[in-house]
C-alpha cells in the first residue's frame, strides 16, 4: 500500500511541474503615453524692427516640443506634409510664393508618443517673402487672367523621361500621339488674381496617366498606365528661382509647386515641382523629378 501512495504522490508532484512550466508567458511593452504640454513656436529668418516678419527668404524655424513626445509630423500649411518623423521637433521650411508679401500659412503639428499615442497643435506665422514673377511669364501662362493647355501630342518628346541629372529626355522621347487616350484629353487652366497669385485647375476627365513608381501615392498599385484620380480643383501655385543646375540657356530658371495630386498633366509623384525650361504664348515645356529619381518632361500647347 506504502508503494502506491509513494507512486501518487510522484505522479501529482509531475503533473504541478508540467501545469506551471506550461504556464503562459507575460510582456509588458510599457505604459502608452500621451504627450501633453505640447508647444509650438515659428520664428521667420531675419526678423527685425524693420522686418518683423522675415528677412523675405520664406524660410521659418519650427520647434515643437512635448513631455513624453518622442516624434512629430508637420503640416506646413502649404500644401505640403512631413510625414516622416521628426525626433527632434526642430525643422527649418522654405515658404514660396507668386508675389512678394506677407502670407499666412497654419502649422498643424502632431506629437507621436508610446503606442502611437498623439496630441496635436496648430499655429500661424506671418512670414514676408520676397519673390516677382516676370509679367511677361504671367501674361503667357494666363492671357491676363486665364489661359486653357492641353497635351502637344502632335510634338516629339510631349512624354518624355530621362537621367536624374540630365536636362533633355535622354531615356525616351514620345513620338507624336504615340501614348494612352487618357493623358490627350486633360485640360490644364492658368489663372491669375488682381494681385498676380497664380493657381492651376486640372480636368483630367476622370483619369490621368501615371508613371508606375508614383502610384502608391496615390493610393493606388500598378505600373505605368491610367487611373482614376481626382484632379479637379483650382490650386495655388507656389513659384520660386529655380533650384537644379539648369542654365538660362536652357531654362527660363523658374519653378512652381503643384500641391497635393502634384499632376500638371501626367502624374510623376505628389507635391511635384516643375522646372519651366521655354514658355512661349502657345507653347509650355516643363522638367521636374519624379517618384523615381528621374527626370521628366512634359509639352503643353494652348488649347486650340
Amino acid at each position: 500500500m506504502k508503494k502506491y501512495i509513494i507512486t501518487f504522490a510522484t505522479f501529482i508532484s509531475a503533473l504541478l511541474i508540467g501545469l506551471t512550466s506550461c504556464k503562459k508567458d507575460t510582456y509588458s511593452f510599457g505604459d502608452v503615453k500621451t504627450p501633453t504640454n505640447l508647444t509650438l513656436t515659428a520664428t521667420p529668418k531675419g526678423i527685425t524692427t524693420a522686418l518683423p516678419n522675415g528677412d523675405g527668404t520664406g524660410k521659418v524655424d519650427i520647434v515643437a516640443n512635448a513631455t513624453n513626445g518622442l516624434s512629430y509630423t508637420i503640416n506646413y500649411g502649404d500644401g505640403t506634409t512631413d510625414e516622416t518623423l521628426v525626433p527632434t521637433g526642430k525643422i527649418t521650411h522654405s515658404y514660396t510664393a507668386g508675389n512678394t508679401g506677407t502670407y499666412n500659412f497654419t502649422i498643424t503639428v502632431n506629437a507621436i508618443g508610446t503606442g502611437g499615442a498623439t496630441s496635436t497643435l496648430t499655429k500661424t506665422v506671418s512670414v514676408y517673402i520676397v519673390f516677382q514673377l516676370d509679367p511677361a511669364m504671367i501674361q503667357n501662362l494666363t492671357n491676363g487672367s486665364s489661359k486653357i493647355w492641353v497635351t502637344d501630342k502632335a510634338a516629339v518628346g510631349h512624354f518624355g523621361v530621362g537621367a536624374g541629372d540630365s536636362f533633355t529626355p535622354n531615356y525616351y522621347a514620345a513620338s507624336p500621339n504615340s501614348r494612352e487616350a487618357c493623358a490627350y484629353d486633360d485640360e490644364i487652366t492658368f489663372s491669375k488674381d488682381a494681385i498676380n497669385n497664380l493657381f492651376i485647375n486640372v480636368d483630367n476627365k476622370g483619369q490621368s496617366f501615371s508613371i508606375g513608381a508614383a502610384t502608391a501615392g496615390y493610393g493606388l498599385t500598378g505600373g505605368d498606365g491610367c487611373y482614376t484620380i481626382t484632379t479637379i480643383g483650382v490650386k495655388p501655385l507656389a513659384f520660386s528661382p529655380a533650384t537644379s543646375a539648369s542654365t538660362p540657356a536652357i531654362s527660363t530658371r523658374i519653378q512652381f509647386k503643384i500641391p497635393g495630386n502634384g499632376i500638371l498633366n501626367f502624374a510623376t509623384g505628389i507635391n511635384s515641382v516643375y522646372e519651366i525650361l521655354s514658355l512661349t504664348p502657345t507653347t509650355m515645356h516643363v522638367r521636374n523629378i519624379g517618384a523615381d529619381g528621374n527626370s521628366w518632361y512634359q509639352k503643353l500647347k494652348l488649347k486650340p
